[in-house]
C-alpha cells in the first residue's frame, strides 16, 4: 500500500489523497462511493454491505465500517468535512478502547462473530438492535429497539437500569410483534442485559452481542437515539416524561418519510412487512 502523488483537495468534503494510504483508498470509484453515501445519509455501518450487495465480483470494492470512520477523522484533522455527515458531528473520535477494557463482559453472552451473516445485508425482517437512552442522573432510562431494515422503532421507560427491570420491558415491547419478525436482537453490553436469556425466553429473539466499544455495530439504534435525542436531550429528567409523551415521540419517528426507505415511512414498511407475516 502507498500514498498517491494526487494533489490534495481540501474543505470540500472530500477525501483527501493523504487518507490513500490507506487500505484501498487508491481505488478512486471506491472512493467516490463512499463519499455519495456518506453525504446522502450518513450510513457507514451500512457501505461494507451494500458494496458487497452491488459490485459482488469487485474485491477492490471494498471497506469496513472502521475504515470508513478512520477516513472521516483524518479528514476532519487536515480540515476537511466529512465529519458533517455524521450524525453527532464531532470533528474528533472518542478514545477508542481495547476489547473489553475497563468493561466485564456478561456471562455466556454471545457475540455478533457469531450473529447470521445475512443480519449485515438488511435483506429480511425480523433483526433488531438494543439499547438504553439515560435521562438526567437519577430519573431513569429509556430502551430502544430498532428493526433494521425498516427502522421501525419500539421504545419504553425504566425507572433504572436492573437486569430484571430490563429484561421485563424489553419482552413486554415485542409482545405486539407478530413472531415472524422476531429473528434476532443486537444488544450493547450494559449490564442491564445481563439476563439476555430471560429476553430469548420470553420474545423468541436470538440475542447477540455487539464488541465493546463498537457503537457502529448497532449504528441504526445508534442514528435513532440520536433522532429519539431531539424530543428528549441530554439531561433531561425523564420522571417528568410521561409514557404518552413518549409513545407521541416514537410515533412522530415511525410517521416520518426516510430517504433510505425511498421516501416511506418506517411504519409503512413495517406494517407491510407485519402483515405478510401473519399471512404467512
Amino acid at each position: 500500500l502507498h500514498t498517491t502523488t494526487h494533489r490534495p483537495r481540501r474543505n470540500n468534503g472530500a477525501i483527501s489523497s493523504a487518507h490513500r494510504k490507506y487500505r484501498r483508498l487508491t481505488s478512486v470509484p471506491l472512493i467516490r462511493y463512499v463519499e455519495r453515501r456518506l453525504h446522502a445519509e450518513g450510513a457507514r455501518e451500512s457501505i461494507a454491505a451494500r458494496l458487497k450487495l452491488e459490485h459482488p465480483g469487485r474485491t477492490a470494492m471494498r471497506v469496513s465500517a472502521e475504515t470508513v470512520y478512520r477516513w472521516i477523522y483524518r479528514d476532519a484533522s487536515q480540515g476537511g468535512t466529512l465529519y458533517t455527515c455524521l450524525l453527532r458531528r464531532h470533528k474528533k473520535r472518542r478514545k477508542q478502547r481495547g476489547y473489553g477494557a475497563g468493561r466485564g463482559l456478561i456471562p455466556g453472552r454471545v457475540g455478533i462473530e457469531q450473529r447470521p451473516a445475512l443480519v449485515a445485508l438488511r435483506r429480511r425482517f425480523g433483526d433488531w438492535e438494543g439499547d438504553t437512552v439515560e435521562g438526567a442522573k437519577g430519573s431513569g432510562y429509556i430502551t430502544t429497539h430498532v428493526e433494521r431494515k425498516s427502522r421501525y422503532l419500539l421504545a419504553a421507560k425504566l425507572a433504572s437500569k436492573s437486569a430484571a427491570e430490563t429484561a421485563q420491558a424489553v419482552a413486554s415491547a415485542f409482545r405486539r410483534v407478530p413472531a415472524g419478525l422476531r429473528k434476532t436482537l443486537t444488544l450493547d453490553n450494559g449490564k442491564e442485559f445481563a439476563r439476555f436469556r430471560e429476553i430469548e425466553k420470553h420474545s423468541g429473539l436470538r440475542v447477540y452481542f455487539a464488541d465493546p466499544y463498537s457503537a457502529w455495530q448497532r449504528g441504526t439504534n445508534e442514528n435513532t437515539n440520536g433522532r429519539l435525542r431531539r424530543y428528549f436531550p441530554k439531561g433531561t429528567d425523564f420522571r417528568g416524561v410521561t409514557d404518552e409523551a413518549l409513545a407521541n415521540a416514537v410515533k412522530k419517528m415511525n410517521h416520518r418519510p426516510r430517504k433510505c426507505l425511498g421516501y416511506r415511512t418506517p411504519h409503512e414498511v413495517f406494517m407491510e412487512a407485519c402483515r405478510g407475516a401473519v399471512a404467512m
